[in-house]
């Protein structure tokens, strides 16, 4: 029979502030130099068709030329846009855990406005629920053939009040292990969803 319940609760970063510092100084780095790359095309559109019609220069020269002086610099500062752009995204990540009527929906949030659904969890296909730091997520993990638990919190340690869990969860077409930073309310919400006998003690 399903519960009807409703439970709502983040796993925020314990470095928020300093990852929110970094986060500003990446995406502001990554708008520079995509400006600077969008005057530089703009300068290659009056600039290379010049090169192109010298006729004293080569043809070598002016390859080399177009490269050297307009490609590689603009491609350079396209790439790192995309590496900044990559840099910020890993600053200032949290995760919202959402439980309702018997499924556990998990949001990846990028400085807290962007959101990016990543998983639901239904208590049906969960298949284990534990403590991380207990020897059965060692089993656990070891059972799965060299597949890593997937982490869905950017804590290495839990925060105060909370604890990390693991959920050994089963799709159709495959088996992974997730962990989760949560407080007991959340745990117990699982526990019940997915019934007690898929609870591992410590």
């Amino acid at each position: 029979m399903a519960r009807s319940a409703f439970y709502e609760e983040s796993a925020i970063s314990t470095r928020e502030k300093q990852e929110r510092r970094m986060y500003q100084v990446f995406h502001i780095a990554s708008i520079v130099v995509l400006v600077i790359a969008v005057l530089l095309v703009f300068l290659s559109l009056t600039s290379i068709p010049a090169v192109i019609m010298d006729e004293e220069a080569g043809v070598m020269d002016k390859v080399i030329s177009i490269v050297v002086v307009w490609l590689l610099p603009i491609l350079s500062l396209v790439g790192f846009f995309f590496l900044f752009r990559y840099v910020k995204r890993k600053n200032n990540v949290s995760y919202d855990y959402t439980f309702v009527e018997d499924e556990l929906r998990v949001t990846k949030v990028f400085n807290g406005k962007s959101r990016k659904h990543i998983r639901t969890f239904k208590a049906d296909q969960i298949l284990k629920i534990g403590y991380v730091d207990s020897p059965s997520f060692d089993r656990t993990v070891a059972g799965q053939q060299g597949k890593k638990a997937i982490p869905l919190t950017p804590n290495r340690e839990p925060a105060d009040g909370k604890e990390f869990i693991y959920l050994l969860y089963s799709t159709s077409v495959d088996k992974r292990v997730y962990v989760l930073e949560c407080r007991q309310e959340l745990l117990e919400y699982l526990v019940f969803a997915a019934g007690r006998s898929k609870f591992e003690r410590k």
